[in-house]
Protein backbone atom coordinates (compact mmCIF):
# COMPACT_ATOMS: atom_id res chain seq x y z
CA UNK A 1 0.00 0.00 0.00
CA UNK A 2 1.63 3.32 -0.91
CA UNK A 3 1.59 6.41 1.57
CA UNK A 4 -0.73 8.01 -0.44
CA UNK A 5 -3.18 5.24 0.10
CA UNK A 6 -2.84 5.51 3.65
CA UNK A 7 -3.36 9.23 4.33
CA UNK A 8 -6.06 9.25 2.00
CA UNK A 9 -8.15 6.61 3.42
CA UNK A 10 -9.76 7.08 6.52
CA UNK A 11 -12.98 5.68 8.56
CA UNK A 12 -15.88 7.52 6.11
CA UNK A 13 -14.04 4.37 3.51
CA UNK A 14 -15.27 1.71 5.57
CA UNK A 15 -18.20 -0.34 5.62
CA UNK A 16 -19.61 0.05 9.14
CA UNK A 17 -22.68 1.40 9.76
CA UNK A 18 -21.86 3.03 12.16
CA UNK A 19 -18.76 4.64 10.43
CA UNK A 20 -21.35 6.40 8.06
CA UNK A 21 -23.66 7.69 10.91
CA UNK A 22 -20.66 9.14 13.07
CA UNK A 23 -20.05 12.84 11.70
CA UNK A 24 -16.20 13.23 13.21
CA UNK A 25 -15.46 10.10 10.92
CA UNK A 26 -16.77 11.85 7.71
CA UNK A 27 -13.28 12.99 7.32
CA UNK A 28 -13.37 14.30 3.79
CA UNK A 29 -16.57 16.05 4.33
CA UNK A 30 -14.73 17.82 7.42
CA UNK A 31 -11.44 18.44 5.07
CA UNK A 32 -14.04 19.91 2.67
CA UNK A 33 -15.47 21.87 4.91
CA UNK A 34 -14.54 25.92 5.21
CA UNK A 35 -17.47 27.67 7.03
CA UNK A 36 -15.62 30.16 8.00
CA UNK A 37 -14.23 31.21 4.92
CA UNK A 38 -10.67 30.80 6.42
CA UNK A 39 -8.82 29.58 3.19
CA UNK A 40 -7.34 32.82 1.77
CA UNK A 41 -5.63 33.65 5.43
CA UNK A 42 -4.94 30.64 6.77
CA UNK A 43 -2.37 30.17 3.43
CA UNK A 44 -0.71 33.52 5.01
CA UNK A 45 -0.17 31.95 8.13
CA UNK A 46 2.94 30.44 8.35
CA UNK A 47 4.01 34.43 6.89
CA UNK A 48 2.44 35.79 10.04
CA UNK A 49 4.53 33.07 12.00
CA UNK A 50 7.89 33.53 10.52
CA UNK A 51 7.85 37.54 11.57
CA UNK A 52 5.96 36.57 14.73
CA UNK A 53 3.75 39.26 13.77
CA UNK A 54 0.70 39.08 16.93
CA UNK A 55 -1.20 42.00 15.49
CA UNK A 56 -1.66 40.33 12.31
CA UNK A 57 -2.59 37.09 14.10
CA UNK A 58 -4.85 39.28 16.42
CA UNK A 59 -6.66 40.64 13.62
CA UNK A 60 -7.20 37.41 12.04
CA UNK A 61 -8.49 35.84 14.84
CA UNK A 62 -11.12 38.63 15.09
CA UNK A 63 -11.86 38.19 11.62
CA UNK A 64 -12.67 35.18 10.69
CA UNK A 65 -14.67 34.68 14.58
CA UNK A 66 -18.47 33.75 13.76
CA UNK A 67 -20.94 34.87 15.88
CA UNK A 68 -22.37 32.61 18.79
CA UNK A 69 -25.72 32.67 16.80
CA UNK A 70 -23.57 31.70 13.66
CA UNK A 71 -21.84 28.93 15.91
CA UNK A 72 -24.50 27.69 17.59
CA UNK A 73 -26.28 26.84 13.78
CA UNK A 74 -23.09 24.65 12.51
CA UNK A 75 -23.26 20.94 12.20
CA UNK A 76 -20.80 18.88 13.81
CA UNK A 77 -18.65 18.85 10.38
CA UNK A 78 -18.78 22.58 10.16
CA UNK A 79 -18.49 23.26 13.72
CA UNK A 80 -15.19 20.66 14.07
CA UNK A 81 -13.75 22.66 10.85
CA UNK A 82 -14.38 26.10 12.43
CA UNK A 83 -12.18 24.82 15.59
CA UNK A 84 -9.77 23.39 13.23
CA UNK A 85 -9.29 27.36 11.71
CA UNK A 86 -9.54 29.23 14.58
CA UNK A 87 -6.88 26.73 16.30
CA UNK A 88 -4.13 27.25 14.61
CA UNK A 89 -4.38 30.97 15.05
CA UNK A 90 -4.92 29.77 18.82
CA UNK A 91 -1.94 28.07 19.21
CA UNK A 92 -0.25 30.90 16.83
CA UNK A 93 -0.84 33.56 18.90
CA UNK A 94 0.81 31.43 22.35
CA UNK A 95 3.93 30.29 20.68
CA UNK A 96 4.38 34.45 20.36
CA UNK A 97 3.89 35.10 23.99
CA UNK A 98 0.19 35.97 23.81
CA UNK A 99 -2.66 34.15 25.64
CA UNK A 100 -5.36 34.10 22.85
CA UNK A 101 -8.09 35.13 24.82
CA UNK A 102 -6.44 38.03 26.01
CA UNK A 103 -5.77 39.18 22.64
CA UNK A 104 -9.54 38.32 21.84
CA UNK A 105 -11.50 37.83 24.45
CA UNK A 106 -14.48 37.77 22.32
CA UNK A 107 -13.81 34.15 21.14
CA UNK A 108 -14.45 32.50 24.59
CA UNK A 109 -18.07 32.30 24.13
CA UNK A 110 -17.85 30.88 20.00
CA UNK A 111 -14.83 28.60 21.62
CA UNK A 112 -17.28 27.05 24.44
CA UNK A 113 -20.22 27.32 22.00
CA UNK A 114 -17.87 25.16 19.74
CA UNK A 115 -16.99 22.72 22.23
CA UNK A 116 -20.50 22.12 23.13
CA UNK A 117 -21.65 21.42 19.80
CA UNK A 118 -18.44 18.28 18.80
CA UNK A 119 -18.67 16.94 22.49
CA UNK A 120 -15.04 18.22 22.35
CA UNK A 121 -12.66 20.34 24.07
CA UNK A 122 -12.68 24.02 23.56
CA UNK A 123 -10.09 24.17 21.06
CA UNK A 124 -8.42 22.06 18.17
CA UNK A 125 -6.76 18.87 19.25
CA UNK A 126 -4.37 16.43 17.54
CA UNK A 127 -7.71 15.04 15.31
CA UNK A 128 -7.94 18.80 13.92
CA UNK A 129 -4.82 19.52 12.95
CA UNK A 130 -4.17 16.44 11.29
CA UNK A 131 -7.32 13.95 9.96
CA UNK A 132 -9.33 16.81 9.91
CA UNK A 133 -7.07 19.52 7.94
CA UNK A 134 -7.25 19.45 4.22
CA UNK A 135 -4.24 18.32 2.27
CA UNK A 136 -2.77 20.16 -0.59
CA UNK A 137 -2.82 23.49 -1.72
CA UNK A 138 -5.81 24.16 1.76
CA UNK A 139 -3.68 22.49 3.96
CA UNK A 140 -3.30 24.26 7.68
CA UNK A 141 0.25 24.41 8.85
CA UNK A 142 2.00 26.82 10.94
CA UNK A 143 5.36 27.00 9.61
CA UNK A 144 4.84 25.94 5.83
CA UNK A 145 8.12 23.91 6.02
CA UNK A 146 7.82 20.42 4.46
CA UNK A 147 8.68 18.26 7.57
CA UNK A 148 5.55 19.99 9.48
CA UNK A 149 3.18 18.69 6.43
CA UNK A 150 5.15 15.15 6.67
CA UNK A 151 4.62 14.80 10.49
CA UNK A 152 0.78 15.49 9.74
CA UNK A 153 0.74 12.93 6.91
CA UNK A 154 2.48 10.25 9.46
CA UNK A 155 -0.30 10.92 12.40
CA UNK A 156 -3.15 11.02 9.28
CA UNK A 157 -1.67 7.78 8.59
CA UNK A 158 -2.53 6.04 11.96
CA UNK A 159 -6.14 7.46 12.57
CA UNK A 160 -8.34 5.03 10.53
CA UNK A 161 -6.74 2.05 11.22
CA UNK A 162 -6.67 2.51 15.04
CA UNK A 163 -10.84 3.44 14.75
CA UNK A 164 -11.25 -0.22 13.42
CA UNK A 165 -8.64 -1.14 16.04
CA UNK A 166 -10.76 -0.15 18.89
CA UNK A 167 -13.60 -1.89 17.23
CA UNK A 168 -11.18 -5.14 17.28
CA UNK A 169 -10.33 -4.47 21.30
CA UNK A 170 -14.12 -3.91 21.84
CA UNK A 171 -14.59 -7.37 20.32
CA UNK A 172 -11.84 -9.43 22.04
CA UNK A 173 -13.74 -7.64 25.49
CA UNK A 174 -16.30 -10.58 24.92
CA UNK A 175 -14.22 -13.40 24.21
CA UNK A 176 -12.09 -15.71 26.24
CA UNK A 177 -8.82 -17.46 25.19
CA UNK A 178 -10.17 -20.30 24.66
CA UNK A 179 -12.49 -19.11 22.14
CA UNK A 180 -11.16 -19.67 18.85
CA UNK A 181 -12.10 -16.46 17.51
CA UNK A 182 -9.69 -14.60 20.50
CA UNK A 183 -6.20 -15.12 18.40
CA UNK A 184 -8.19 -14.04 15.20
CA UNK A 185 -9.09 -11.08 16.75
CA UNK A 186 -5.88 -10.50 18.02
CA UNK A 187 -4.23 -10.61 14.68
CA UNK A 188 -6.50 -8.60 13.16
CA UNK A 189 -5.53 -5.88 16.20
CA UNK A 190 -1.58 -6.37 15.18
CA UNK A 191 -2.00 -5.67 11.76
CA UNK A 192 -3.93 -2.56 12.47
CA UNK A 193 -1.72 -1.12 15.08
CA UNK A 194 1.21 -1.74 12.64
CA UNK A 195 0.17 1.56 11.22
CA UNK A 196 1.66 2.99 14.32
CA UNK A 197 5.13 1.65 13.61
CA UNK A 198 4.92 2.60 10.11
CA UNK A 199 3.95 6.28 10.78
CA UNK A 200 6.91 6.33 13.50
CA UNK A 201 9.38 4.96 10.81
CA UNK A 202 8.22 7.78 8.65
CA UNK A 203 8.36 10.85 10.96
CA UNK A 204 11.95 9.18 11.54
CA UNK A 205 13.11 9.09 7.98
CA UNK A 206 11.57 12.79 6.96
CA UNK A 207 11.06 15.04 10.08
CA UNK A 208 14.23 16.12 11.83
CA UNK A 209 13.97 16.15 15.59
CA UNK A 210 15.66 19.60 15.58
CA UNK A 211 13.04 20.99 13.87
CA UNK A 212 10.38 19.48 16.20
CA UNK A 213 12.31 20.50 19.29
CA UNK A 214 13.54 24.15 17.79
CA UNK A 215 10.19 24.77 15.42
CA UNK A 216 6.84 23.15 15.64
CA UNK A 217 6.78 21.68 19.59
CA UNK A 218 5.66 25.29 20.49
CA UNK A 219 2.85 25.96 18.84
CA UNK A 220 1.42 22.98 21.04
CA UNK A 221 1.56 25.36 23.74
CA UNK A 222 -1.37 24.63 26.54
CA UNK A 223 -3.93 27.76 26.02
CA UNK A 224 -6.15 29.45 29.15
CA UNK A 225 -9.88 29.11 27.92
CA UNK A 226 -12.17 30.70 30.73
CA UNK A 227 -9.32 29.97 33.48
CA UNK A 228 -8.73 26.00 32.31
CA UNK A 229 -5.66 25.19 30.75
CA UNK A 230 -6.02 23.28 27.62
CA UNK A 231 -3.08 21.05 25.69
CA UNK A 232 -2.52 21.81 21.82
CA UNK A 233 -2.43 18.91 19.72
CA UNK A 234 -0.14 16.43 20.49
CA UNK A 235 0.54 13.31 19.18
CA UNK A 236 0.05 11.35 22.79
CA UNK A 237 -3.73 12.25 21.80
CA UNK A 238 -3.46 9.50 18.81
CA UNK A 239 -4.93 6.78 21.11
CA UNK A 240 -2.48 3.70 21.12
CA UNK A 241 -3.57 3.85 24.87
CA UNK A 242 -7.24 2.41 24.11
CA UNK A 243 -5.44 -0.49 22.84
CA UNK A 244 -3.44 -1.15 26.12
CA UNK A 245 -6.76 -0.62 28.21
CA UNK A 246 -8.10 -3.85 26.24
CA UNK A 247 -4.84 -5.86 26.39
CA UNK A 248 -3.66 -5.51 29.45
CA UNK A 249 -3.56 -1.83 31.27
CA UNK A 250 -7.21 -2.14 32.65
CA UNK A 251 -6.24 -4.49 35.26
CA UNK A 252 -2.41 -4.51 35.58
CA UNK A 253 -1.86 -0.61 35.14
CA UNK A 254 1.15 1.63 36.54
CA UNK A 255 -0.05 4.96 38.35
CA UNK A 256 1.84 7.29 36.23
CA UNK A 257 0.44 6.08 32.96
CA UNK A 258 -3.48 5.91 34.90
CA UNK A 259 -2.61 9.59 35.76
CA UNK A 260 -1.59 10.48 32.08
CA UNK A 261 -4.31 8.87 30.62
CA UNK A 262 -6.73 10.43 33.12
CA UNK A 263 -5.88 13.85 31.79
CA UNK A 264 -5.53 12.83 28.45
CA UNK A 265 -9.14 11.27 27.55
CA UNK A 266 -11.13 14.38 27.83
CA UNK A 267 -8.80 15.57 23.89
CA UNK A 268 -10.34 12.29 22.45
CA UNK A 269 -13.20 11.41 20.38
CA UNK A 270 -17.19 11.26 22.08
CA UNK A 271 -17.29 7.46 21.09
CA UNK A 272 -13.36 6.83 22.40
CA UNK A 273 -14.26 8.63 25.94
CA UNK A 274 -17.39 5.79 26.12
CA UNK A 275 -15.23 2.80 24.86
CA UNK A 276 -12.95 3.26 28.00
CA UNK A 277 -15.84 4.21 30.12
CA UNK A 278 -16.91 0.91 29.03
CA UNK A 279 -13.64 -1.06 29.37
CA UNK A 280 -11.66 0.28 31.75
CA UNK A 281 -13.12 -2.03 34.88
CA UNK A 282 -12.69 -4.94 33.02
CA UNK A 283 -10.52 -8.02 32.54
CA UNK A 284 -7.47 -7.60 30.48
CA UNK A 285 -6.59 -9.85 28.02
CA UNK A 286 -2.94 -10.59 29.76
CA UNK A 287 -5.31 -11.26 33.00
CA UNK A 288 -7.27 -13.74 31.63
CA UNK A 289 -4.63 -15.97 29.82
CA UNK A 290 -2.75 -15.80 33.02
CA UNK A 291 -5.16 -16.97 34.73
CA UNK A 292 -6.04 -19.83 31.65
CA UNK A 293 -2.59 -21.12 32.26
CA UNK A 294 -2.66 -21.20 35.89
CA UNK A 295 -5.46 -23.13 35.50
CA UNK A 296 -4.14 -25.39 33.10
CA UNK A 297 -1.06 -26.01 34.59
CA UNK A 298 2.63 -26.54 32.82
CA UNK A 299 1.65 -30.52 31.65
CA UNK A 300 -0.47 -29.72 28.33
CA UNK A 301 -1.79 -27.00 27.22
CA UNK A 302 -4.47 -26.57 25.17
CA UNK A 303 -3.78 -25.97 21.45
CA UNK A 304 -6.40 -23.36 21.60
CA UNK A 305 -4.77 -21.47 24.24
CA UNK A 306 -1.38 -21.79 22.92
CA UNK A 307 -2.73 -20.41 20.02
CA UNK A 308 -4.28 -16.98 21.70
CA UNK A 309 -1.14 -16.41 23.95
CA UNK A 310 0.96 -16.55 20.92
CA UNK A 311 -1.48 -13.91 19.25
CA UNK A 312 -1.15 -12.15 22.13
CA UNK A 313 2.39 -11.78 22.15
CA UNK A 314 2.74 -11.03 18.57
CA UNK A 315 0.43 -7.82 19.20
CA UNK A 316 2.20 -6.76 22.55
CA UNK A 317 5.57 -7.01 19.88
CA UNK A 318 4.31 -4.54 17.66
CA UNK A 319 3.53 -2.15 20.70
CA UNK A 320 6.53 -2.75 21.85
CA UNK A 321 8.17 -1.94 18.35
CA UNK A 322 6.42 1.44 18.18
CA UNK A 323 6.96 2.33 21.62
CA UNK A 324 10.89 1.64 21.54
CA UNK A 325 11.22 3.59 18.72
CA UNK A 326 9.48 6.16 19.53
CA UNK A 327 11.42 6.66 22.68
CA UNK A 328 14.35 6.59 20.41
CA UNK A 329 12.76 10.03 18.54
CA UNK A 330 11.48 11.75 21.48
CA UNK A 331 15.19 11.43 23.12
CA UNK A 332 16.71 13.02 20.67
CA UNK A 333 14.06 15.16 19.88
CA UNK A 334 14.12 16.96 24.09
CA UNK A 335 17.60 16.25 24.55
CA UNK A 336 19.84 18.93 26.77
CA UNK A 337 21.45 20.35 23.97
CA UNK A 338 18.22 21.01 21.55
CA UNK A 339 14.97 21.07 23.38
CA UNK A 340 13.08 24.26 25.06
CA UNK A 341 10.32 22.21 27.01
CA UNK A 342 11.13 19.54 29.63
CA UNK A 343 7.92 17.87 28.82
CA UNK A 344 6.29 16.43 25.40
CA UNK A 345 3.28 17.94 23.93
CA UNK A 346 1.01 16.10 25.05
CA UNK A 347 2.01 17.12 28.93
CA UNK A 348 3.86 14.06 30.29
CA UNK A 349 7.92 14.03 30.88
CA UNK A 350 9.86 11.36 28.74
CA UNK A 351 10.52 8.89 31.44
CA UNK A 352 6.40 8.56 30.99
CA UNK A 353 7.51 7.09 27.44
CA UNK A 354 9.93 4.48 29.29
CA UNK A 355 7.71 3.36 31.77
CA UNK A 356 4.80 2.29 29.22
CA UNK A 357 7.57 0.66 27.49
CA UNK A 358 8.91 -1.38 29.94
CA UNK A 359 4.95 -1.97 31.01
CA UNK A 360 4.59 -3.46 27.71
CA UNK A 361 8.05 -5.36 27.21
CA UNK A 362 7.11 -6.74 31.23
CA UNK A 363 3.38 -8.21 30.08
CA UNK A 364 4.99 -9.73 26.64
CA UNK A 365 7.37 -11.77 28.91
CA UNK A 366 4.23 -12.61 30.95
CA UNK A 367 2.32 -14.04 28.28
CA UNK A 368 5.45 -15.82 26.92
CA UNK A 369 6.74 -17.68 29.25
CA UNK A 370 4.00 -20.27 29.61
CA UNK A 371 4.70 -21.47 26.15
CA UNK A 372 8.38 -21.98 27.03
CA UNK A 373 9.87 -19.92 24.12
CA UNK A 374 12.31 -17.68 23.96
CA UNK A 375 11.16 -14.20 26.29
CA UNK A 376 12.64 -10.50 24.82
Amino acid sequence: MALHDLVASGPDTLAAPRYRAEPRYRIAEIRAADPLGADPLLAALPAMNAVADVRALSVALRALLPSTEEAAAFGVTDALAAMRDLGVLLGSLKRHGVQPLDAVPEALPVLRRLARRTDMVPRDTVHHYTAWNPTGRRQRMYTGDPMEGRLQDAVRMVFPRLVACLDACAELARLEPYDSGFATVLDRIGALAGAMVDSIDLTVARVSPVFFARELRAYFEEIDVGGEEYLGPAAAQVPLWLVDLTLWQCDRGDAGYDAFLDASVRYSLPSWRAHRDAHRGGISAVSKLSAAFSWEGPAAVPAVLAASAEALARVLKVLKTFRARHLTLARKAYAEEVRRYEEGSGGAPVALLRTVLDLTRDNETLVRRPLGGPTP
